[in-house]
């Protein structure tokens, strides 16, 4: 998540706040927004809400097609936000 700050426009990312500032460059944070766990992924979305960079962020994930993670506050799969990420398993054989 280091680069996301080299990839944006560079008159955004000097009115931004500084990187440590900024929930993913968190280094105890990082790991929340690429995780496998849909509770981590709905946590890693809730410390992106105050982000300055959120939109931007997003742009930029869904311009490059990010293939998962965490971006600009929403989750992304195969290139395209998704609502939440359902957890790994079987699906249920009878819709409930």
């Amino acid at each position: 998540m280091t680069d996301v700050l080299i990839r944006l426009d560079p008159a955004t990312r000097d009115a931004a706040a500084p990187p440590a500032e900024l929930p993913c460059q968190n280094a105890a944070a990082a790991d929340l927004f690429f995780s496998e766990a849909p509770a981590d992924l709905e946590h890693a979305k809730t410390l992106c809400t105050g982000c300055p960079l959120q939109r931007e962020c997003l742009d930029g994930a869904l311009a490059r097609r990010e293939p998962w993670g965490v971006w600009g506050g929403a989750i992304l799969h195969a290139g395209e936000v998704i609502a939440r990420k359902r957890p790994r398993g079987r699906p249920r054989k009878n819709a409930a």
